[in-house]
């Protein structure tokens, strides 16, 4: 049995090293400090938003570092442990090996997400596309399920836009998911859904709707993504209540356009015009951001309008009726229980696109 741990124990060391490599984990270790040492100084206090944007950051990092440096150390630890062991201590090291092998597993996922915006928040917006009512109702079926994929995985959400549907479900809602690789987990989201199902507005009659999901990077600080004051044509007008009475009486909603690309984003949940106009320029930058890596440039000037996927084919089919099957256009992955996976169980679809991208890539 020793030899047999210490081989196990070996394998883990062994994949450690070479995740800690692939993950730039020592250049990592160096910003920590570098942010930790400048979050102690007062002045970098002097400016909030810039220092609660370093504090983010240097949460982010952590959540990245410290699994696998603790990994590393209790493989080392147990393989001394091992080294010495008598045979009654064996059973014992060989459930904490087991455990050690399963976090392993659990880790070894970071190692999909190597885009350059995996690791951070992500803003999911959803649109009720052709179908009517069952579309507006489809759409807040999605949005309930990426609220309760987000609940059981303990992210915080923020609902920023809702836009509720006149009959039934939203037209549009706009959500702000925060915790480690949510945009790279998300990712797989992004792009057009499809339902089937008996109509409930209908007559019973079966129906065929879709709705949009698009999934941003959220980026809080405005420099990562420079945008020219020249391009944006900025609109103000007046927020409706929820429900679309108009029970704000003030010019608080903000529309900006992103003339070259023809991008829009509109806010009017918050209270002031400048919050509505903060917030939609996050968005903005985020859709931005997207469409950079979408179309694999390194500048907002090389962007081309008019080529999001957007509207384009769907990538995931929900079918209610005549029976039930939810399933990716893309991996294949398909899931038997709807029900299950309206209700947030959507990882198997996560991990089926993560790795069907990484062996495209």
């Amino acid at each position: 049995m020793k030899s047999d741990l210490e081989t196990r124990l070996q394998r883990v060391s062994e994949e450690v090293s070479a995740a800690l490599e692939k993950l730039n984990i020592p250049a990592k270790v160096s910003e920590i400090t570098a942010l930790e040492d400048n979050l102690a100084q007062p002045e970098t206090w002097h400016n909030p938003e810039a220092a609660q944007a370093s504090a983010k950051r240097l949460s982010d990092l952590k959540n990245q570092v410290d699994p696998w440096q603790i990994l590393a150390t209790q493989a080392q630890d147990f393989t001394e442990l091992v080294a010495l062991a008598d045979d009654e201590m064996m059973t014992e090291l060989s459930g904490q090996v087991d455990a050690l092998e399963e976090h392993l597993a659990s880790l070894q996922e970071q190692l999909l997400f190597d885009g350059q915006y995996d690791s951070g928040d992500a803003i999911v917006r959803l649109s009720a596309g052709a179908g009517g009512d069952d579309a507006q109702d489809f759409t807040a079926m999605l949005e309930r399920m990426y609220l309760r994929w987000a609940e059981k995985n303990g992210y915080k959400t923020t609902i920023l836009e809702r836009s509720a549907g006149e009959v039934a479900g939203v037209k549009t809602s706009v959500i702000e998911i925060s915790g480690p690789f949510v945009y790279g987990k998300l990712m797989s989201e992004n792009g057009v859904h499809r339902l089937v199902r008996l109509s409930p507005f209908n007559a019973e009659s079966r129906e065929t709707s879709f709705a949009l999901v698009e999934v941003l990077p959220k980026i809080d600080t405005p420099d990562a993504v420079k945008i020219d004051d020249k391009d944006l044509k900025i609109d103000v007008y007046r927020a409706g209540g929820h429900g679309g009475q108009s029970v704000n009486t003030t010019d608080s909603a903000v529309r900006i356009t992103h003339v070259p690309t023809g991008i829009v984003v509109a806010i009017q949940n918050e209270r002031s015009q400048l919050q509505n106009k903060e917030k939609a320029m996050e968005i903005l930058r985020g859709k931005l951001a997207a469409l950079q890596v979408e179309q694999h440039v390194e500048n907002l000037s090389e962007l081309r309008a008019g080529e999001s996927a957007s509207w384009g084919a769907q990538i995931r089919n929900y079918v209610l009726h005549p029976y039930k099957l939810v399933k990716d256009t893309r991996t294949k992955y398909e899931e038997k229980d709807t029900d299950a996976v309206l209700d947030g169980k959507i990882d198997g679809f996560i991990r089926a696109y993560l790795e069907n991208r990484s062996i495209v890539g």
